[in-house]
């Protein structure tokens, strides 16, 4: 049997992962969307390009869910975009009843499946489709510490004029205005940041991470989906692949980071099984503090979620 992805929303975030998946011949990708004739679409003309770009992945366009049975792992991008003025928590009523009746249609017909949540405000959502979907916490993972880690690696290597492939940086806490950057985790060519670039600078690139989803939102009037896309397409590479790579990603996390029973973006091993580890790192008091922060920022969103259910 080949290996099939499914990602759930055909707009330009969940358009952008179908087609990094098949470029990349991860797999066989379906992608659904209830507009009639957008994901057939889509996927015709990304079929369309397969000669071009040289690869041999079977995209399939739907407007219902029986296409994606057996799925090996399911993308949930589909909600409502943030617009101009909005915070990823108006979202949350909302993409609450999208998310949770995508995530009953997949489990009905890929029930060992791996959840990759993207729709926003990101660390609820993922707690949704873990509610319905009964999975273990390894099968139900967000997308966001990936995504604000690139555009911190991105601002750093803009700073210093270097190539990208030498940055890396590390992002925890809710994909939120409260995210915690890591400028002690972060290093170019294995040099921390900190000796490179000055406190005022690196401060400004702290502030310009927390903020980049809505530098972008200001910009195009509607949410990025170029760098979300390849950052989950990240994700799914390193699952289908087995690599086993350390990525910061939304995780249910137990006790991990004094945390409990709470989604909180921390460094995790992918690998076949979705996370296969946790992996706990020293954080200064400051940094601590700043987690705990963000995490109770989370909480809030979930003890609202509490509420509706």
């Amino acid at each position: 049997m080949k290996t099939k992805v499914t990602v759930v929303g055909a707009g330009n975030v969940g358009a952008t992962v179908a087609q990094g998946i098949a470029q990349k011949e991860l797999a066989d990708v379906v992608l659904v969307d209830i507009v009639e004739g957008v994901p057939q679409g889509k996927s015709l003309d990304f079929m369309e390009t397969a000669p071009v770009e040289r690869f041999d992945s079977i995209l399939t366009g739907t407007n219902g869910y029986d296409e994606t049975a057996d799925s090996d792992v399911v993308v949930i991008t589909a909600g409502l975009p943030r617009k101009p003025g909005m915070s990823r928590d108006d979202l949350l009523w909302k993409n609450e009843e999208i998310v949770g009746g995508v995530t009953r249609e997949i489990v009905k017909r890929s029930p060992n499946t791996i959840l990759i949540i993207v729709s926003n405000p990101l660390d609820a959502m993922c707690e949704v489709a873990r509610r319905v979907s009964g999975f273990p916490r390894e099968r139900v993972l967000g997308m966001a510490g990936v995504l604000d880690s690139a555009r911190m690696r991105a601002f750093i290597s803009m700073e210093l004029n270097v190539s990208v492939d030498n940055t890396h940086a590390f992002v925890l806490g809710g994909h939120g205005d409260t995210m915690v950057p890591l400028p002690r985790y972060s290093t170019v060519a294995g040099i921390p940041i900190t000796e490179l670039i000055s406190k005022e600078r690196i401060d400004a690139i702290v502030d310009r991470t927390r903020n980049g989803g809505a530098e972008i939102v200001n910009l195009l009037k509607t949410s990025a989906w170029y760098a979300p896309g390849a950052s989950t397409v990240e994700m799914v590479e390193a699952i289908l692949k087995d690599k086993r790579k350390i990525l910061p990603c939304a995780a249910y996390l137990q006790g991990e980071y004094g945390f409990n029973n709470l989604y909180v973006g921390v460094p995790v091993k992918l690998g076949r099984n979705g996370a296969e580890q946790i992996v706990e790192i020293k954080l200064t008091d400051e940094e601590a503090a700043a987690l705990r922060k963000s995490g109770d920022a989370v909480q809030e969103l979930f003890d609202k979620l509490k509420t509706a259910s």
